[in-house]
Formats: structure tokens, C-alpha cells, sequence
């Protein structure tokens, strides 16, 4: 007789996800452990500390490097290391929530490569913004706009059913108007940095890319551009 396999309670999570996860989780549980002693010993204290000087994104050397022609490796690397290492263990959460929920969506439509080239481009793309329109001293570390990367290409999937059905298609940015709203709030009333205009960039490269990565979507372009 043959056995009927029933379907799983819960969709499993694409393997760039969960890769993606166990990262930015592994990086985070090394800088914990190490400041409890626990791995490491005594200088693993400041492996968090030396881990931003090292591999967060400075707007600072960008401009020197800009201004020198000189791209060493060590500061390129910068471009896509920061999105891993974050300053405490509350942001690591937030981002690997969001990597497993916007990551996941992303990846069952768009495949595995395309949705981690997302996350990696987005982040690029939200250093640039962040040192061509602030200039500012402080280093962009944490993974958040590669993740608002993955809610623009979420927000493409959005915009793209809502024109299928004739319905309003700005009603796609609601989920984004509502963070961006967020992040002002806390703004101004607790003070904060320039990291929001990584975030929005971040967001607008995911939106940008997903146009060719999306299914389809060369052909929709190429179409397009044959039309015109």
C-alpha cells in the first residue's frame, strides 16, 4: 500500500534564508560569548568592538578613497561585511526576524540567488546613499538596509499583484511609509542618526533590482523597450 505523505504544518525556509540566518546568529553568538568569557578568552572581550572598527562602513573612508583613487581591499570589504556585525544582540534579533519573514517571501518567488543578491546589493547600495547624502562621521553597522532591501523587493511583489487586479498600486508603499513614519517618530523623540537614509536607499535598490530579477522581468523590459 502505498504511504500518502501529508503535507508540513510549516513551509520550510528557502537554504539562502536560513544561511543568511545562521550568519548573522553565528557572528552575534561569537561577540556574546566572548564578552562573557565563556569562548576566547580575556581579549574576546572586544571582538565586538574591533569587529565595527574593522568591518563597519565609514562614510569618512569612502571620501578618502574617492579622493585618493586608492580601493584597498580591506576598506571594499566594508561595502559587504557591515550588514553582519551589529553593536548588540536586539538589533541582531530584529534582523534576522525580518531576513526570516521578508526573506522568505522574497525567495519562493524570486529563487535562492536573486533574493540573497538582493540582500548583499541592497546593503551596498544603502552605503553609497548613506556617504554621498550625509557625509557623516558616525560608521554604518547592522544589517537593516539590506533588509529594507528585501521589503522593496517584497513591495515590487505587492505593487505588481495590485496592477494585475486594477487595484491602487501605491497601497504597495504602505508597509514602508509605516517604517520610515517609525523611524522619524523615534527621531524626534529620542534623538538618532543618518542610518534611515541607508534604509530608504537600501529599499530603493531592492525595489530597483527586483524589476530584472523578479520572474519574467527581463522580458518584461526588453519588450519595453521594444515598444518604444
Amino acid at each position: 500500500m502505498d504511504h500518502v505523505r501529508e503535507p508540513s504544518p510549516v513551509n520550510p525556509l528557502p537554504p539562502g534564508v536560513i544561511a543568511l540566518v545562521l550568519i548573522i546568529m553565528g557572528i552575534e553568538a561569537a561577540f556574546s560569548l566572548g564578552a562573557r568569557g565563556i569562548v576566547g578568552g580575556p581579549e574576546a572581550i572586544g571582538w565586538r568592538l574591533d569587529a565595527v572598527q574593522s568591518y563597519a562602513f565609514s562614510a569618512e573612508i569612502f571620501a578618502w578613497m574617492w579622493e585618493t583613487g586608492q580601493w584597498p581591499a580591506e576598506h571594499l570589504i566594508r561595502f559587504v561585511s557591515y550588514p553582519f556585525v551589529h553593536v548588540a544582540f536586539t538589533q541582531t534579533l530584529f534582523v534576522c526576524v525580518f531576513v526570516l519573514a521578508m526573506g522568505k517571501m522574497v525567495g519562493e518567488l524570486f529563487g535562492d540567488a536573486a533574493m540573497v543578491l538582493i540582500f548583499v546589493m541592497s546593503g551596498i547600495g544603502g552605503a553609497l546613499g548613506y556617504a554621498l547624502l550625509t557625509q557623516s562621521p558616525v560608521p554604518l553597522v547592522g544589517g537593516f538596509p539590506a533588509v529594507y532591501g528585501l521589503i522593496g523587493a517584497f513591495t515590487y511583489i505587492l505593487w505588481r499583484q495590485l496592477s494585475l487586479v486594477g487595484a491602487q498600486q501605491s497601497r504597495a508603499f504602505t508597509l514602508i511609509a509605516f517604517l520610515m513614519g517609525i523611524q522619524l517618530l523615534f527621531g524626534l523623540l529620542f534623538g538618532g542618526t543618518s542610518d534611515w537614509v541607508a534604509d530608504l536607499c537600501g529599499f530603493a535598490t531592492g525595489f530597483g533590482l527586483s524589476f530584472f530579477l523578479a520572474p519574467g522581468g527581463w522580458a518584461r523590459i526588453r519588450n519595453r523597450i521594444r515598444r518604444e
